[in-house]
């Protein structure tokens, strides 16, 4: 016999449990094992109280055998011997569960019985069958029940026949009592197993809908802690009832309590958010604005508060504030990232239009300069060169970001002898900027190739060139140019110039686009340097680093030496010992530098 949760047949408790999870049918089987306890202690409550029944009867010598009282002696036994050492059968052991039922039901209705056939001095037993019945109801499946109505009722019948002759009038009264007492039994069996199956079924769907609403009630906490926009939850006296980590390191960082309860107007320098709840909670409505927060003497935030509120029960007053808080610097620096792509594209249609004009400007200043003679027009032919010159660098400049964009045939890209290559770029360059005496080349990694193409190499090293030249002192040697092994699959390419430090305002946007300390400059070139490492799987960082004794800006780039392997595998195989330090120092001059910042 297997129980079939979907049948009238199974037990009332056992109905929904298929539907439910591991943990809903082991609260399931909880709940049915405190109710079975339940049972048997009413058992053992109602065996004390026959038993005492009994002996005081047998002391008055009232009526009934007195072997009735080793009966109920040994009910009481059998009771408390259940209670103690039985458990609730389980689902699927249909041969203990019919055991089980029989120690339990069936000596209930055979004592009962016992003691309404032999009882004597007018004290009707009949009442306590409706305990056997509601056991099997509640406890088991709807067919135990019937079951146990249906003895019970036969009983009824056989002692009524038993007791009268039959067809006398006495005979039919206790025939016509029995079949009604048989007939509630049915009935209390039938609606007691209805209302226990519909409980089992409303606890299934309560604890399906309580575990539903603490799996979205997680989800919701993990997305607000997850925000980095600030939430907080103010009630209508300004107490803050919740925040999310955002919202707490906007308000007080680090020194956030975590578990005392912040008051808004108590706070010094929270008044513009104390105002803004207590306005919208005046108004009933959704506010925003900007508000300042001073952390303390010395540190200030600007917000942008948002409030939302919550409708209490009965739809009649706010209940909660919702605050949301956002700071002003992300939000500026979301609409500056915006505005540098827009200008970017716009600036490289530009340029391209730019271009033909440009060359036909500096053809004709080409040649103009052969015609004239007079110094003065001499100079003024070398001004137009010189500035077409630069605008036709910072036009290559603007075209040259979109042209680092990674390619199809970066697997392709060959392999450079890098010291090799570094002496032909610095030699030309030099001799451009007539920087021989200031630039002093260092090739210390001979043999080592690297994944390059050829012309993104120079693009990279003359760019980090021109910005040392605009940097250095002009001293001897002012400019170092060094390569050298870093690690077992990596080459360091370092570019050095002796100069004052860069002001923090300058390295807070250095390998940004656009951005430069100097009006004649495009902003572009560092900003190329990084996307064309990024492309090779090289890194670019800067420091302030000593050479010589001296005091100099270091731009150098970690490339992956040259393998079998492609440029974007190698970049994946970074070793775990040449992870960044968190600050800037100066090194000794016989190691190389360490990274300290990577763009």
């Amino acid at each position: 016999m297997t129980h079939d949760p979907n049948s009238q047949f199974a037990p009332s408790w056992l109905v929904t449990l298929d539907a439910e999870g591991v943990s809903g049918r082991d609260q399931r089987l909880r709940a049915f094992a405190r109710l079975w306890r339940m049972f048997m202690r009413t058992r053992v409550f109602i065996a004390a109280v026959l038993l005492a029944l009994q002996v005081f009867v047998v002391a008055t010598h009232s009526g009934g055998p007195s072997w009735l009282v080793l009966v109920c002696a040994l009910h009481l036994t059998a009771t408390l011997a259940v209670l103690m050492w039985l458990r609730p059968v389980e689902q699927g052991r249909p041969l203990r569960m019919q055991w089980q039922w029989l120690t339990t039901i069936g000596v209930d209705v055979v004592v009962f019985a016992l003691l309404e056939y032999f009882q004597q001095g007018g004290i009707s037993y009949i009442p306590l069958f409706a305990l056997p019945v509601l056991m099997a109801a509640i406890l088991g499946p709807l067919v135990l029940a019937l079951a146990t109505a249906a003895s019970i009722t036969l009983y009824l019948l056989g002692e009524a026949a038993l007791s009268a002759p039959l067809l006398s009038e006495v005979s039919t009264a206790r025939f016509l009592q029995s079949g009604l007492t048989g007939t509630g039994f049915f009935i209390v069996a039938l609606l007691a197993y209805q209302l226990a199956q519909r409980l089992a079924r409303e606890e299934a769907l309560a604890q399906s809908s309580q575990a539903a609403a603490r799996t979205q009630a997680q989800v919701n906490e993990l997305i607000i802690e997850s925000l980095s926009e600030g939430v907080l939850v103010v009630d209508m006296h300004g107490v803050v009832r919740n925040a999310n980590p955002a919202a707490q390191s906007m308000l007080l960082g680090d020194r956030y309590p975590g578990s005392a309860k912040l008051l808004l107007s108590a706070r010094e320098g929270w008044e513009g958010l104390a105002h803004l709840v207590d306005k919208s909670f005046a108004l009933g409505q959704a506010l925003e604005s900007e508000v300042r927060i001073e952390i303390d003497e010395l540190t200030a935030h600007k917000l942008f508060a948002r409030t939302q509120l919550t409708t209490a029960q009965g739809g009649r007053h706010a209940g909660l504030c919702v605050l949301f808080l956002e700071d002003l610097r992300e939000v500026e620096a979301r609409v500056r990232t915006e505005k540098l792509a827009s200008m970017g594209r716009m600036s490289a249609a530009v340029a391209h239009e730019i271009r033909n004009p440009l060359s036909a400007i500096t053809q004709a200043n080409a040649l103009l300069d052969e015609e004239v003679l007079e110094p003065g027009q001499k100079r003024l032919t070398r001004m137009i060169e010189q500035n077409a010159q630069r605008l036709a660098r910072i036009v290559d400049d603007i075209l040259n970001v979109a042209r680092a964009q990674p390619s199809q045939g970066e697997e392709l890209v060959p392999s450079l002898p890098l010291d090799q290559t570094l002496r032909q770029i610095t030699h030309e360059w030099s001799k451009q900027n007539q920087a021989q005496g200031v630039l002093g080349v260092h090739p210390h990694a001979p043999g080592l190739h690297v994944h390059f193409d050829p012309e993104h190499l120079r693009r990279l090293l003359i760019n980090l060139l021109d910005n040392a030249l605009r940097h250095t002192s002009g001293a001897p040697s002012s400019i170092r140019v060094i390569t050298q092994p870093s690690g077992g699959d990596r080459t360091r390419l370092s570019v050095w110039s002796h100069g004052p430090a860069l002001e923090a305002s300058v390295l807070k946007h250095l390998f940004e686009p656009f951005f430069s300390s100097e009006s004649r400059s495009s902003g572009l070139g560092l900003y190329i340097c990084r996307e064309l490492c990024e492309r090779y799987g090289a890194q670019i960082a800067y420091q302030r680093s000593r050479l010589d004794q001296q005091e100099g800006n270091e731009f150098y780039v970690l490339m992956p030496a040259a393998s079998g392997r492609s440029p974007l595998q190698q970049s994946l195989s970074i070793p775990p010992g040449d992870s960044v330090p968190g600050a800037t120092r100066a090194p000794q001059d016989s190691k190389p530098p360490p990274m300290t910042t990577i763009f």
